[in-house]
């Protein structure tokens, strides 16, 4: 199969900028208390469904994100398209794994993860195309999982010209919550939580970051014996046990 061309201009260009862009962002987390409260907020939740919360950072750079969530105690692996900055992230947290993988064919059996986390990486996906990344989240979430994402609040793209100096450029584009929201619903994951900051230091637009559910599998109904006739003794319920940018 051709790979779309957006890939492979987003592949060229991460690859380009990887070192700049790690030597830029790796303390990131250091100066942003919100991203950093909401990430343990999303590893609590997790770690509370289930005893072994495996989770995956999806289109995760040069893995600094990854490596906090390894800090928080999850069971968590990188994947990005661009091979160059999954060399990165291997040399900066060598005991985290880091794979090279696209969020429309993601490694993952079905229902294989317990938490996933998308951290401003479905910005260089064409509107067109996200319900196919959405679809691909829902598939290797297990019944009970979350979702994580961030991302930029905004209705234009926003098109990046020579970064650091180099000769490439790529469109960010940003999303309104209500839109990710549709998007979410649409996979068959269900909203739990939306929060949205202004934008602080050299950010241009507020940011925005959603957690989503994956519905636990319902029980069967409990059926109750009496004389003559089996009666309905209920409907089972689901029962929950229990960073990015230029």
């Amino acid at each position: 199969m051709t790979e779309p061309d957006f890939l492979a201009t987003t592949r060229a260009f991460y690859d380009t900028i990887a070192a700049d862009y790690a030597d830029r962002f790796s303390r990131a987390m250091d100066t942003r208390p919100t991203d950093r409260a909401v990430l343990a907020l999303f590893a609590d939740l997790v770690r509370a469904e289930r005893p072994d919360p495996r989770t995956a950072e999806l289109g995760c750079g040069p893995g600094y994100v990854t490596s906090h969530l390894h800090g928080l105690g999850l069971d968590v692996r990188g994947i990005d398209l661009s091979p160059r900055m999954v060399e990165l992230a291997r040399a900066a947290y060598p005991e985290v794994p880091f794979e090279v993988g696209s969020l429309f064919e993601l490694p993952f059996r079905d229902g294989e993860l317990t938490g996933a986390v998308a951290w401003y990486s479905i910005i260089h996906t064409p509107g067109e195309r996200l319900p196919e990344v959405f679809a691909e989240f829902a598939r290797v979430l297990a019944p009970g999982g979350r979702l994580l994402l961030a991302f930029q609040v905004g209705e234009e793209p926003l098109r990046l010209e020579r970064p650091f100096g180099h000769p490439v450029s790529l469109d960010f584009r940003r999303l309104r919550p209500e839109r990710v929201e549709e998007l979410v619903r649409g996979a068959g994951l269900v909203m739990t939580s939306r929060t949205v900051r202004e934008p602080d230091g050299e950010e241009s637009t507020p940011q925005a970051y959603l957690l989503a559910r994956k519905p636990a599998a319902a029980r069967p109904p409990a059926v109750r014996r009496r004389p003559g006739r089996a009666v309905l003794g209920g409907l089972g319920r689901g029962r929950l046990r229990g960073p990015g940018r230029l």
